[in-house]
């Protein structure tokens, strides 16, 4: 599939941020029937909890391998994970990273990348009450236009809830496998997401922001009539 990588100039909700180097069994008086029942029920247990991990593992896998380069994506991996647990959660690293907003309330967070024109950006795709935001892992070298010095900076998307327009799965046509989301503003930008750890989750959580939107919009004009 074409996967169109955008250059950062003109684009109002690309930023880029400033950033440093950086007992008793419980069938012993039971009939053997009930025990084949409740062993039949664990058993289907088992199988679907086999297939959620099944799932899981091809997920870490494809996220892993969107990267040039595993042992940077593991790292990433594990370099968030200490990082939300030493802020106090994703709710604080969130914060930090785009500040707070009346009202808002963070909704979920998923790992993934953001196509830009250098290449796959790992990082976290957050959702919450009022916007649709990524903030890469990494900060990438960039070229400032001012003094024309190169210096570190994060790759950020930052979408309001009233802006999205578009919410679009799509998997590559050589490889199904690999699953990505275009969401696309009111005003014409379209972003690429890939490499979900929870894909499912994600576009679901996506179209129900989206979903919300509409439902806001219309209660607007209806009210207005």
């Amino acid at each position: 599939m074409n996967n169109p990588y955008y250059q950062n100039n003109g684009n109002p909700y690309l930023q880029v941020a400033s950033a440093r180097p950086n007992g008793y069994g419980p069938y012993g008086k039971r009939p053997i029937s009930s025990i084949c029942d409740v062993l039949n029920k664990c058993g289907k247990r088992v199988d679907a909890a086999a297939r959620k991990a099944e799932v899981f593992a091809d997920n870490v896998w494809h996220h892993l391998k969107v990267s040039s380069s595993l042992t940077d994506a593991a790292m990433a991996r594990i370099s968030q994970g200490t990082k939300i647990l030493a802020e106090g959660g994703h709710d604080k690293v969130f914060q930090q990273a785009f500040g707070n907003v009346a009202g808002e309330k963070l909704i979920k967070a998923f790992v993934c990348y953001f196509s830009t024109s250098s290449g796959p950006a790992i990082g976290t795709l957050y959702i919450s009450t009022k916007r649709v935001v990524f903030c890469s892992d990494y900060p990438f070298y960039s070229c400032s236009s001012t003094t024309g010095q190169q210096q570190w900076m994060y790759y950020k998307v930052v979408v309001q809830l009233d802006k999205l327009k578009t919410v679009n799965p799509c998997s590559s046509r050589t490889n199904p496998s690999e699953k990505y989301i275009q969401i696309g503003t009111t005003d014409g930008h379209d972003f690429w997401f890939m490499g979900f750890m929870s894909y499912d989750k994600a576009l679901k959580q996506l179209t129900e922001a989206l979903q919300r939107t509409r439902d806001s919009s219309r209660d607007i004009r209806v009210s207005s009539v």
